[in-house]
């Protein structure tokens, strides 16, 4: 458990697994307020198929507040740098109102950004650099990313374009710090579930979705002029939907099964992901089935005063 009193709890878990429910209702017991880390749902008008459920944020009568959530429009390129900026916005706010925020979500890297303190900057397109790049050959090029770069993620060399923006980003970062990341007590919570009910809940909340008008969902973004491409890009629902009203897809039994096994292969690489999160240093501890009474016997400990004045 953390040493000091907990400045920020949090949430993370596989789709389907609950973890947005117990969430708010920790939030709940600590009068606290939710931030999403989710990156579909920043985007207005991705409501269903991005799981976007904002009744969940309704408890006991009450409102629990949240943010991180219906922040960018689909004309906009949202990436993990503007969730971590905006992430700190409101984790300030929270601070200087003395609330407890919670983050809950999905996506690793997002949620990574966060916990690792990410040192991430937008780096401008530098017209001379690329001009200076343009002779050079491809194994040349990578030989420039090495020298400037000697840790690299390997997507940065399939392609000549990836390629020259790497480069572009670690030239621009050898002469440009990183403002400082504040530091952040935290605990972290993971929802677990045995594999085979975790596919069952799969299951049930993508017919759900289906029947709560996900198909209909995906024909009004088209006729907003939200293009076939940039739906595709929006992964899993939004690109299964997509084929199956190009006819790509037969039937909505076959829709049903191809979102399914994507979805469940989706789960098991966030597992793999938090997992990953684990051997770099974040502390998780799991809580099976989502149980509240489980997370909250770790979470009161890490808040001298709380437990007894919420349980």
């Amino acid at each position: 458990m953390p040493h000091n009193p907990i400045q920020l709890l949090v949430v993370l878990g596989p789709t389907a697994s609950g973890k947005t429910r117990l969430a708010v209702q920790l939030a709940d017991r600590l009068g606290g307020e939710i931030l999403s880390a989710d990156s579909r749902q920043v985007y207005k008008g991705l409501n269903i198929g991005a799981g976007k459920d904002l009744r969940e944020y309704s408890i006991h009568n009450t409102n629990i507040p949240y943010h991180l959530i219906d922040i960018a429009t689909l004309e906009q390129e949202f990436s993990a740098y503007h969730f971590q900026k905006e992430f700190y916005r409101v984790y300030q706010d929270c601070q200087a109102r003395q609330v407890m925020p919670v983050l809950v979500g999905g996506t690793g890297l997002y949620l990574e950004a966060v916990l690792r303190g990410y040192a991430m900057q937008p780096v401008p397109e530098n017209a001379a650099l690329r001009a200076e790049l343009s002779g050079l050959s491809y194994p040349a090029l990578i030989e420039r990313l090495i020298a400037v770069k000697h840790q690299h993620n390997t997507t940065d060399i399939l392609e000549r374009a990836r390629l020259l923006r790497a480069i572009e980003i670690a030239e621009y970062e050898r002469r440009h710090a990183p403002e400082p990341r504040p530091a952040i007590s935290t605990l972290v919570l993971g929802v677990h579930w045995d594999r085979t009910e975790l596919r069952r809940r799969i299951a049930k909340r993508l017919q759900e979705r289906i029947q709560q008008g996900m198909i209909a969902e995906v024909e009004k973004l088209r006729q907003q002029g939200v293009s076939w491409e940039r739906l595709q890009n929006l992964g899993l629902e939004y690109r299964w939907v997509s084929n199956y009203l190009l006819g790509n897809v037969s039937s909505q039994e076959e829709l049903f099964e191809k979102l399914f096994s994507a979805i469940c292969k989706f789960a098991k690489r966030q597992e793999t992901w938090f997992r990953r999160m684990g051997r770099r240093g974040v502390k998780i501890y799991w809580i099976e089935q989502a149980d509240l009474e489980t997370a909250w016997n770790m979470v009161a400990p890490a808040l001298p005063g709380i437990g007894q004045k919420c349980s």
